[in-house]
């Protein structure tokens, strides 16, 4: 049987890697103990694997009920190739040295057991933000994570003051000042993304990484008029 299908094929030339890209869209697992990952990400497996929910402990169960934030993560343990993936999105990896790292929760794709995670709040000075602000997640430690995109990526390197709309910030340095802000004027949408006139604002020293598009459940909502 002859297809270029055929070329697409698993890549074993990095077994002592935890995360391999297989290809933009999907992220190989070399399991060996436990992993953490977006729910419903699992594409595939090979091996003795076990997928279990991972609330994160009562303190960030928590959080994630007061603040809303979404973040649904399994657990992955056992030994073998996991497969993950989210809808087509590009995967990139990120290799943390003692780091922190903030992260859209959309956009958290896995991430090594040996980094910690939580959820914090940016506060907001636009009418309390309704519920007083925006929640993300932040990683911190040594080890991997995988992060996707809607659309190739942009990192801005931050030395000035930089306004990014709330729906296309993908991940942030820690360190920097986040704030939000309103470009709002009757009449004028400006945004990319669903935020329209609501954007983050960042000041200080570091990166954002910025996609340009939110994904399929966006553009139906786009097009929908929802």
């Amino acid at each position: 049987m002859q297809s270029t299908l055929f070329q697409h094929t698993e890549n074993t030339a990095q077994e002592h890697e935890s995360f391999v890209l297989q290809n933009p869209h999907m992220l190989l697992v070399n399991l060996n103990g436990e992993i953490y990952a977006k729910q419903g990400s699992m594409a595939a497996y090979q091996g003795n694997v076990d997928f279990q929910f991972h609330g994160g402990g009562m303190g960030r169960m928590f959080k994630k009920m007061i603040s809303g934030e979404d973040l649904a993560l399994m657990k992955c343990v056992g030994q073998g190739d996991v497969f993950i993936a989210d809808n087509g999105a590009e995967v990139h990896i990120i290799d943390m040295q003692n780091d922190q790292l903030t992260v859209s929760s959309t956009n958290l794709l896995a991430f090594e057991s040996s980094l910690t995670w939580d959820i914090n709040r940016i506060k907001s000075g636009v009418m309390g933000f309704v519920a007083g602000g925006l929640f993300n997640a932040t990683l911190s430690g040594t080890g991997k994570a995988a992060i996707t995109s809607w659309g190739q990526p942009v990192v801005l390197q931050i030395d000035q003051p930089t306004a990014v709309d709330v729906g296309c910030i993908i991940a942030w340095s820690t360190s920097l000042k986040v704030d939000i802000k309103t470009t709002f004027k009757a009449g004028s949408l400006i945004g990319r993304g669903s935020g329209e006139a609501l954007q983050m604002l960042f000041s200080g020293q570091g990166f954002v990484v910025v996609q340009p598009g939110e994904g399929p459940a966006a553009m139906i909502m786009a097009n929908t008029g929802s």
